[in-house]
């Protein structure tokens, strides 16, 4: 690596208010009722933080089957289907429900629209665990499409009250493609109030698109199921700039930085800052001098526990 080699850090990177939340609900079950504490899937793609959490007595499940009468079981910040949750409730499970409050909203509006004799359009990625659980909602009616070709494939049975819903974590500029592809084919479709992707996966790309430009090469820290970190590391590529995910610091390889004077660093929104400050200290010890932050916009929200788990 040259001499003088500077970190670009980008603002904001790292954990959203969702998987803060999602993770407190696991640590505090933990502290309240003791170990084991039953998942189901892991709480956030992170191999890190599922791991941290299975040492201090998480066990992650995917068939309710395996938990045992009487457990604790927390359902994960990607959310569930209806029959998961009628499940949990039949097997007679002590329940936190840490589906991130933004997941929540996309459940709430479909349960409602569908109320009112709407079928949806989904646009999200086939077997991501967030995608099954909103299409679960409903046992019909609801079409998914992963991109611009599908939407000539789907047929709704009516076409007068159809609306559109998108998994949070999608990248931006391909949702808005898709969904430009959907009102062309059906120009009376209706759209939320609000836009699904999460405020965290929109700023997290923008701060990407703004580093892009600024960087020779871009590194994403994130696990490989981690849908928001795949498209913050395609969303570089797209821009032109070399990108590169790990999962941790050990993963990185000095010949990626290579000829580079400029290296640009960002984080999924369910990777601990731990990885990234790891990750910091492998560049500078491949030659790095130093790390600059970006300005960038500061995130304040924060989400309420589920009534139960006050310590």
């Amino acid at each position: 690596m040259n001499e003088g080699v500077e970190i670009l850090l980008a603002e904001p990177r790292g954990f959203c208010a969702g998987v803060d939340r999602a993770i407190e609900i696991v640590e505090r079950a933990l502290q309240k009722f003791g170990a084991p504490i039953y998942v189901r899937h892991e709480i956030v793609h992170n191999t890190f933080v599922v791991n941290d959490l299975k040492a201090k007595g998480a066990i992650f499940i995917e068939d309710l089957a395996e938990v045992p009468p009487g457990s604790t079981l927390v359902f994960s910040a990607h959310g569930v289907s209806k029959a998961v949750q009628e499940e949990a409730r039949m097997r007679g499970f002590e329940i936190f429900d840490a589906t991130c409050p933004l997941v929540t909203k996309v459940h709430v509006e479909v349960a409602k629209l569908a109320k009112e004799g709407y079928e949806f359009i989904m646009i999200g990625h086939k077997g991501h665990p967030e995608v099954e659980g909103t299409m679960g909602q409903l046992d019909h009616g609801i079409h998914l499409v992963e991109e611009v070709p599908d939407v000539a494939q789907i047929q709704p049975t009516q076409t007068k009250k159809l609306a559109i819903v998108t998994q949070t974590t999608l990248s931006v500029d391909d949702a808005a493609q898709i969904k430009e592809a959907v009102r062309q084919r059906f120009p009376d479709i209706r759209e939320p109030k609000q836009q699904d992707i999460c405020y965290a996966t929109q700023n997290r790309q923008d701060a990407v698109k703004i580093m892009s430009g600024q960087v020779d090469v871009v590194i994403v820290v994130g696990s490989p199921t981690s849908s928001n970190s795949n498209r913050l590391a395609e969303l570089a590529r797209k821009l032109g700039v070399e990108s590169f995910m790990v999962d941790n610091a050990a993963e990185l390889r000095p010949e990626w930085l290579e000829g580079k004077m400029r290296v640009g660093l960002t984080a999924g929104a369910s990777a601990p800052e731990i990885l990234v400050n790891e990750v910091i200290d492998r560049i500078k010890a491949l030659g790095a001098v130093s790390v600059r932050k970006m300005d960038g916009i500061e995130e304040t929200v924060k989400f309420p526990l589920p009534k139960g788990l006050k310590l």
